[in-house]
């Protein structure tokens, strides 16, 4: 239906009679002339239609804006002073002797031209999605999606790994967030789930002697949604026999810098750092730190805090908390007082602080002394304790936190990256990546008062552990409660400029061993047997050693391609409360539906 598209024609095709179909843009009328910007998926070209030279001229008046036309016509020069270097296209124009117009289109629910959509709706572009994704913009993303997917499987096939489907129904267990359910209507009162991640399914092609497989996995988790997160996302899946921890790190680390680089052009700076969880949480407040932040690490003044005068610090460091805090260089040229009261107000409502504690730091006769109404509490040489914890320089501004471990990190972790973004001080031209390793292995569950799994169930400890863990029993957790809150795991993340884009671990492969971590974490038999039955029985009959990761695609693209959410680098996504405009689903279930399924929808208000 043409003989080129719309960004093949140059000046060495003038005079070319040729054929092109697509949808009209932008239509023109100048001094008796029509202009259209006809566009397909690869570019546009402007089209003339000459009341001297165009058959059926008049017809072009029923030409609506993305109407689908199709036009032969004669390639020529565009004329002195109109050439348009915006477009590869841009020195010619065809001249139309006689057109068809395909499919004419209605009025449109927005203006998709990039100058004006904007300001639309994201409401209403998921609803005329079909629409949207006419845009160039959103059309360069889900290429560069696809060339991204097709770089990843050449380079895994050519390093001999196996691409295996798994199954999409499959049974439910329990993996940290909620399964979707699929209720099933051959047996009624049972169902399938659909899979949060292939993890036992992978384990299991271990076990079955593939050793190395991978997948280009669609997943489900029943979550609250955010701008990086949908019921339904995509990861490549990877699983490998009889390899260190080493070899996992260097073949991931070639994936991604040489897909990054060759589909989006991005480099990644330096080393690649390998930072130990407690590092990090120590350092940046958080175990995916952004190392294109150009400000101190955290400081921790709990030991300092529990002799200090001030109660609210003291008190809360005797008990067991973290007093911590950070420093913003030139702060106070940065920070009028009342923008000052403005960050903690933020801070309390956006990032969930109790209060912000903060000092100024000032020079009094060539010293370096600290003022604001918590100062009186701290002694002088208390005083010079922070100012050197802090490397503290006239002119900053000292921010502190008070709460549990987990509080204080959280609510530093977001003030750091707010003033990093509000005041430029992250350098966007830079790429890092980092690796996060040795990740608890267990955590305390306080409302049920024993073990859990920091992870999942599966995730190998260091080697040097496991004799110790093999000794402990139930009768013994007390005692030895202290060391298993200290061991850590063989589990890693991979941070791409702050954001976690890889996760992966050892799995156990001794049976022994990983009935021995159950035991641990409160698990009887019975429940093993209900949960992981078949899956725990298959290590029994000669399992391999083996780890894997998961790349999450979704969230890398996004960040590649410069979005604020992965709703634009997904097709067809639902909007922030997990509904989709265009199908308009979730949607009722048919009563003939809810029968064969056995079923029954209870009213919510009555049952209130």
């Amino acid at each position: 239906m043409r003989t080129h598209t719309c960004s093949a024609l140059r000046s060495n095709d003038i005079s070319k009679e040729v054929q092109l179909i697509g949808w009209a843009q932008r239509i023109r009328d100048h001094g008796g002339k029509k202009f259209i910007d006809l566009r397909d998926r690869e570019g546009i070209t402007q089209i003339v239609f000459d009341p001297d030279v165009t058959e059926n001229f008049e017809v072009i008046e029923t030409i609506r804006r993305e109407s689908v036309i199709q036009i032969n016509g004669i390639v020529g020069a565009r004329p002195e002073g109109t050439v348009n270097e915006k477009h590869k296209t841009g020195e010619v124009e065809v001249v139309v002797s006689n057109f068809t117009i395909i499919n004419n289109c209605e009025v449109l629910p927005f203006d998709i031209d990039e100058e004006h959509y904007k300001d639309v709706n994201e409401e209403l572009r998921l609803e005329y999605r079909y629409l949207d994704l006419r845009r160039p913009e959103m059309q360069k993303s889900l290429i560069n999606r696809s060339k991204f997917m097709n770089y990843i499987r050449n380079y895994m096939s050519q390093r001999d790994y196996i691409e295996v489907e798994t199954p999409i129904l499959t049974a439910s267990s329990p993996e940290g967030a909620r399964d979707f359910i699929v209720p099933s209507r051959k047996s009624h009162g049972s169902g399938f789930a659909l899979p949060q991640a292939p993890q036992l399914f992978k384990q299991m092609l271990m076990v079955s002697g593939l050793e190395k497989y991978y997948q280009i996995a669609k997943c489900f988790r029943d979550e609250d949604l955010r701008k990086d997160r949908q019921f339904e996302f995509t990861q490549l899946d990877v699983e490998q026999s009889f390899t260190s921890q080493e070899e996992l790190f260097n073949f991931v680390e070639g994936l991604v810098k040489s897909s990054f680089k060759d589909v989006y052009g991005v480099e990644i700076e330096g080393d690649i750092k390998h930072i130990s969880y407690h590092e990090a949480m120590d350092k940046y407040g958080c175990d995916k730190p952004d190392l294109r932040i150009q400000m101190d690490s955290l400081v921790d003044i709990s030991k300092l805090a529990k002799t200090c005068g001030f109660g609210v610090f003291a008190n809360n460091a005797k008990s067991g908390g973290l007093v911590k805090g950070l420093r913003l260089e030139n702060g106070q040229e940065l920070l009028t007082r009342n923008e000052i009261d403005k960050l903690i107000s933020l801070s309390q409502k956006e990032f969930g602080a109790k209060g912000l504690a903060w000092m100024k730091v000032l020079l009094d006769e060539n010293n370096t002394i600290l003022d604001g109404s918590i100062v009186k509490f701290f002694n002088e040489e208390e005083q010079k304790s922070i100012i050197s914890m802090f490397n503290a320089k006239p002119g900053d501004l000292l921010f502190f936190i008070s709460d549990s471990y987990t509080a204080t990190n959280e609510i530093l972790d977001s003030l750091r990256r707010y003033l990093a973004q509000e005041f430029d001080l992250i350098d966007t031209n830079k790429h890092y990546l980092s690796w996060t390793t040795d990740f608890p292995l267990f955590k305390w569950d306080e409302e049920k008062k024993c073990l859990d799994f920091e992870h999942n169930p599966f995730t190998m400890p260091l080697e040097k552990d496991v004799e110790f863990i093999m000794s402990c029993t139930r009768e013994n957790l007390e005692e030895n409660k202290e060391k298993l809150l200290s061991l850590v795991s063989d589990c890693y993340d991979l941070v791409y400029n702050g954001v976690e884009i890889s996760s992966g671990a050892q799995r156990i492969s001794n049976p022994k061993l990983q009935q021995k971590v159950f035991e641990l974490t409160g698990w009887t038999q019975k429940d093993i047997e209900q949960a992981f039955g078949w899956f725990v029985n298959a290590y029994k009959f000669g399992a391999p050693p083996h780890r894997g990761f998961a790349l999450g695609l979704d969230r890398i693209i996004m960040i590649l391609e410069g979005k604020a959410s992965i709703r634009d680098v997904i097709a067809f996504p639902r909007n922030k409360h997990g509904f989709d405009p265009l199908t308009k689903s979730p949607a009722p279930l048919k009563m003939e539906q809810l029968r064969d399924l056995g079923l029954q929808v209870k009213d919510k208000k009555k049952e209130n």
